[in-house]
């Protein structure tokens, strides 16, 4: 039995795809545990796995909600500036206060998010194996792509290579707060300096939740790296009540902008006015920012709710709205389900670029999503089976890739044997 430290954003974008893999290593007969601020223990408890908190002192219970009600105001330039803050203070908590949470508890391995971004400084530190997690759009630079911050499509000529390092240098310039953060704990622990950021991700076995179909060409990725799919299983999350019986039978149409950018209320009232005009029902899902009692009445009176059970609604939808977080697109495509996608901030953008070139969805820039121009982005996908079509594809795609199984196979091997995962 192996003792897995996880160590992730307490986001349920980051939390609920790493406690599930931590399920699925628990559910084979070792112990996990998460080692995070307090506001992740609600979900790490749903999963069944160990918690040990940190970072009391700077992140109260409740803080969470509180930046991310500042977040779910925020989009753009603004949003990516609070993000780099956030992440900034979180690093230094945790260079500071995770080594010796996991000395006390006896952790064998780590399970490193991406964006945790001390992670693997903290493993180094510590001499402890681990894999890195990619819960997120993978962080992994290539010339060939673009920044995850950037809604720039994928274009193999030169020019567009040239604009994705300039790109690359202007987002390592803006995350260099954070970076900082890294290299002035590694001076002071005479830890290797890091020569670029591939080495901050693990030498034997990195798992992204994407499939393989939905990235751009790639061809800088080691030979370790593994396209899992999504880590989803429902039994590793807390059940979330619904009024299925208020299901009118019309095909579904699935709207959420998620646990973070959810503040957005006008953006809510928009995707209603444009969903009016079709013979369908509309489901909004807060993701906890508002209470459905907040809103005023919406045009088409469609189902709002605070949290929804997004696996099971998703099975049943014709069509999603989403912000283009990587976890409900993932979903969504794992249930060949087509959408039409509104980034807003931070990695969202990357995703929605992503949604666009696999053809599984359109894309409505932020800035221009009024009502109207959202009602022809749902017509255009409702109307034209490609979009379905690739969806389903994408949906058989993630289906081969072997999902939270796989990765659990991948973790095993790579900690039991302390070599490369190929």
């Amino acid at each position: 039995m192996t003792h897995y430290g996880l160590l992730c954003p307490a986001a349920s974008g980051h939390l609920h795809p790493m406690t599930t893999l931590g399920h699925a290593l628990r559910q084979r007969g070792h112990r996990v545990s998460l080692i995070g601020i307090a506001d992740a223990q609600e979900r790490v408890r749903a999963a069944g796995l160990e918690f040990v908190p940190i970072g009391l002192a700077d992140y109260p219970a409740g803080c969470t909600k509180q930046l991310f009600n500042r977040l779910g105001e925020l989009s753009g330039a603004a949003a990516f500036r609070t993000t780099v803050a956030y992440f900034q203070q979180a690093t230094a908590m945790l260079l500071r206060e995770a080594p010796p949470a996991l000395r006390a508890h006896g952790v064998d391995a780590l399970l490193v998010d991406q964006t945790s971004f001390g992670g693997a400084t903290v493993a180094h530190a510590l001499d402890l194996p681990f894999v890195s997690v990619s819960c997120a759009l993978l962080l992994n630079p290539d010339p060939a792509v673009p920044p995850v911050n950037t809604g720039w499509g994928y274009h193999p000529a030169a020019w567009a290579r040239l604009r994705n390092r300039l790109g690359q240098r202007l987002l390592a310039r803006l995350t260099q707060p954070i970076t900082q953060v890294v290299i002035g704990y590694r001076q002071q622990h005479h830890l290797p300096v890091l020569a670029n950021s591939s080495q901050a991700w693990s030498p034997l076995a990195q798992i992204c939740q994407q499939p393989a179909a939905f990235e751009y060409p790639r061809r800088h990725l080691p030979a370790w790296f593994h396209f899992t799919g999504p880590l989803v299983d429902p039994a590793s999350r807390a059940a979330a009540p619904f009024p299925w019986h208020q299901l009118n039978g019309k095909p579904l149409i699935y709207a959420s902008l998620g646990t973070i950018q959810n503040q957005q209320l006008e953006m809510f009232a928009r995707i209603a006015e444009a969903c009016r005009h079709f013979d369908a029902q509309l489901v909004i899902a807060l993701g906890g920012g508002s209470s459905p009692d907040a809103l005023p009445p919406l045009p088409g009176d469609p189902l709002v709710v605070g949290f929804a059970p997004q696996l099971e609604l998703l099975q049943r939808a014709a069509l999603t709205i989403t912000h283009a977080g990587l976890n409900t697109v993932l979903e969504s495509l794992s249930c060949g389900v087509p959408m039409v996608a509104i980034p807003i901030a931070n990695d969202q953008p990357g995703v929605a670029a992503r949604v666009a070139w696999s053809g599984s969805g359109v894309v409505v820039p932020l800035k221009r999503a009024t009502a109207a121009r959202l009602q022809a982005a749902i017509d255009q996908v409702w109307g034209d089976p490609r979009y379905r079509s690739n969806a389903q594809r994408l949906q058989q795609a993630i289906a081969a890739a072997g999902g939270v199984a796989r990765a659990a196979d991948i973790v095993e091997q790579a900690i039991s044997t302390g070599q490369p995962v190929l």
